[in-house]
């Protein structure tokens, strides 16, 4: 089991000392008065010591509103209805001292709309380590999770990780990508964890965060994004009530999905279905001029706007959707710089 945040070296000091009281008579007092200075020392200075080894502490674990509503607004394109939702549903859990269960988040969408990026922002504004604390957990069906023979020992293996980690860190948040590719049913294995219970063996999971990344769904929320455009309607109309009802029903019933005919839909355990809209030229365009940034280049629209044209997009004849999305843009970028 992993220690986190143990002193270790003051007790060792400290049973060092008693040692040399115990051989040395004459010097017990001397011994006594060095622990108790030490003791006092490292209670003294014990949170300055944490500052340098990640601890399940705010100093480590804090939540950043304004910067994650920041990263939200000026890093996520085209996804005005996921920043909302996140956005709300990150702040009101992490602002609850007494949540009734852990935050479960689902999101959905084509490859390349931004799943994976917003499970970074969350991450980044709530551990200060992000994706490399010890405290994120990430799990990608394919690599985890590849035989279906044995899924049984997938799911004790998953139970147990996840209620050791949680048993060390509360606050733990767990990731789960390509939900659409993990076996039905694995996912049911986890479920009491998400359920409204005040503990399991000993152990609360209240203060978790579970996001599941999945393309189910993905289909969906393309027609109902083209179902507007055809309307004339603006993207920016499109609300979550829009998609969250039908995109739920969908992800139940896909038979090559990890939710497929689960309990936690059914019983209502995931708290928001967030769906990521398709991306347009211009988001694209938006994207690869980021990317400029990200790889210490001045922006350069007219290299972006001769990448993002060679890319694909539906329908095929008004070009308005892209089938690859961001996701593609760091590699094919380098090609066109």
């Amino acid at each position: 089991m992993r220690l986190t945040c143990r002193l270790l070296f003051a007790g060792s000091v400290l049973w060092s000392l008693s040692i040399t009281a115990a051989i040395e008579p004459i010097s017990t007092s001397i011994a006594v008065g060095m622990a108790a200075a030490l003791t006092g020392f490292l209670a003294r200075y014990q949170n300055v010591l944490y500052y340098f080894q990640e601890c399940c502490r705010p100093e480590w674990i804090s939540h950043n509103k304004t910067g994650l509503k920041y990263d939200l607004n000026t890093k996520l394109f085209g996804q005005h209805v996921a920043a909302q939702v996140i956005l709300k549903a990150v702040t009101g859990f992490m602002n609850n001292e007494n949540p009734k269960k852990p935050l479960v988040l689902s999101l959905h969408g084509w490859t390349g709309t931004g799943k994976n990026f917003v499970s970074q922002i969350i991450a980044e504004n709530i551990y200060q380590k992000g994706m490399t604390s010890s405290f994120v957990h990430l799990f990608t069906a394919t690599a985890h999770f590849p035989h279906e023979a044995h899924i049984d020992t997938y799911k004790t293996h998953l139970q147990e990780w996840i209620r050791g980690n949680v048993s060390i860190c509360p606050r733990s948040m767990f990731i789960f990508d390509e939900m659409d590719k993990m076996h039905p049913g694995l996912i049911d294995s986890i479920k009491p964890y998400l359920d409204f219970y005040e503990n399991l063996d000993g152990v609360s999971y209240r203060q978790a965060i579970f996001i599941f990344l999945s393309n189910a769904g993905g289909e969906k929320i393309v027609e109902v994004a083209l179902n507007f455009w055809k309307e004339g309607r603006e993207r920016e109309e499109i609300q979550l009530k829009d998609l969250e009802t039908a995109l739920s029903l969908s992800v139940f019933n896909n038979k090559n999905s990890g939710f497929w005919h689960t309990s936690l839909i059914d019983k209502n355990l995931v708290d928001f279905f967030v769906p990521f809209l398709p991306l347009e030229y211009k988001h694209v365009i938006q994207c690869g001029l980021a990317e400029m940034v990200s790889k210490g280049r001045a922006p350069d629209k007219e290299v972006v706007e001769t990448m993002a044209r060679d890319l694909n997009y539906f329908p095929k004849e008004e070009r308005i959707f892209s089938m690859q999305g961001c996701k593609i843009i760091p590699a094919r970028l380098d090609f066109y710089i």
